[in-house]
């Protein structure tokens, strides 16, 4: 039952992917910060911010 799938996304795609998510993580910040950033929703909302942002980090680019 342990298949690894191997997705691939072309040049143009990773970019557009890339965009949207680095775009994604910083709404996600602003959100934090403006709820409160020392507050536990602003707190997580900053945390889920950087993974969003961060998360083409893992993807292979062709």
């Amino acid at each position: 039952m342990s298949g690894a799938r191997s997705t691939s996304l072309t040049g143009r795609q990773y970019r557009w992917v890339d965009r949207i998510t680095k775009l994604l993580g910083v709404g996600l910040i602003a959100a934090g910060l403006e709820a409160g950033g020392a507050t536990p929703t602003g707190m997580a909302l900053a945390v889920v911010g950087v993974l969003v942002g961060l998360s083409t980090v893992v993807i292979t680019n062709p």
